[in-house]
């Protein structure tokens, strides 16, 4: 893992690809273990974390990942639904290693991984975020996700219940056909 965030001029945004599987699953466990931000409380079995990128790219989902010297220090995915119905949907999903934080890289991550879902004609672009987890709350906000409600208790983490925020965009100009 990259320990040293002096030089945030060396970080590339780039699209997930199969070079990046490794290097995305150590973020993925480093961001886990904190256990406040994502559903994982550890990454995944690296197979589980290979099997998620390679179906990503191999269904054409957007997704993003910020690297710095080839290793992955965050990144931005958005999963397309599965059902017919609800093609046009894709839920964000997202993760900065802490010694990256606070300098952009948010930013730049979901404004790629966005600008792509709307080439690809997502409609709805949908997340959950912890509703104590005020930094990215702000983040969502700025580049236009609006809160759609709450659902109480969503969470529970070590012996305590946290509610999840859901916010979404919608766009429906970008609606095919």
């Amino acid at each position: 893992m990259v320990e040293d965030s002096s030089d945030i001029e060396s970080v590339e945004i780039e699209p997930l690809a199969l070079g990046h599987i490794e290097s995305f699953h150590r973020a993925l466990d480093v961001v886990s273990r904190e256990r406040k931000y994502l559903s994982f409380l550890e990454a995944p079995p690296l197979d589980q974390a290979r099997r998620f990128v390679m179906d990503r790219i191999a269904r054409g989902d957007p997704g993003y990942v910020a690297a710095v010297r080839g290793e992955v220090v965050g990144w931005c995915d958005i999963t397309r639904h599965d059902r017919p119905i609800h093609a046009h949907r894709g839920m964000l999903g997202m993760g900065i290693v802490p010694s990256y934080r606070g300098r952009g890289l948010g930013r730049k991550l979901i404004n790629a991984t966005v600008a792509q879902a709307r080439k690809d004609g997502f409609v709805r672009i949908e997340l959950f975020v912890h509703s104590d987890n005020a930094r990215a709350i702000t983040l969502y906000d700025k580049v236009g996700f609006v809160r759609e409600g709450v659902q109480r208790d969503a969470v529970y983490i070590d012996g305590e219940y946290r509610d999840a925020i859901m916010m979404a965009i919608v766009e429906r100009e970008n609606a095919a056909g």
